[in-house]
């Protein structure tokens, strides 16, 4: 649903001002490769906060004791 929206978005883009809506389908892969880094990045960071959380966790878990369900 979301691709079917943007794509009805850059047909209405190119009907008002073709010459932009051309310039956004060249430009959109060169944007999407500048943010690829960025997004590794962010997932690798937030892998590191989650490992921190569990290491400070683990002994409230290992007190806590086996659940019940």
């Amino acid at each position: 649903m979301r691709a079917l929206t943007l794509f009805v978005a850059w047909c209405v883009l190119f009907v008002l001002c073709w010459p932009i809506a051309l310039l956004a389908l060249i430009l959109a892969p060169l944007i999407w490769l500048v943010c690829l880094p960025l997004r590794l990045i962010g997932i690798s960071v937030e892998a590191a906060f989650a490992l921190l959380r569990a290491m400070l966790m683990l002994p409230a878990r290992l007190l806590r004791g086996p659940q019940r369900l």
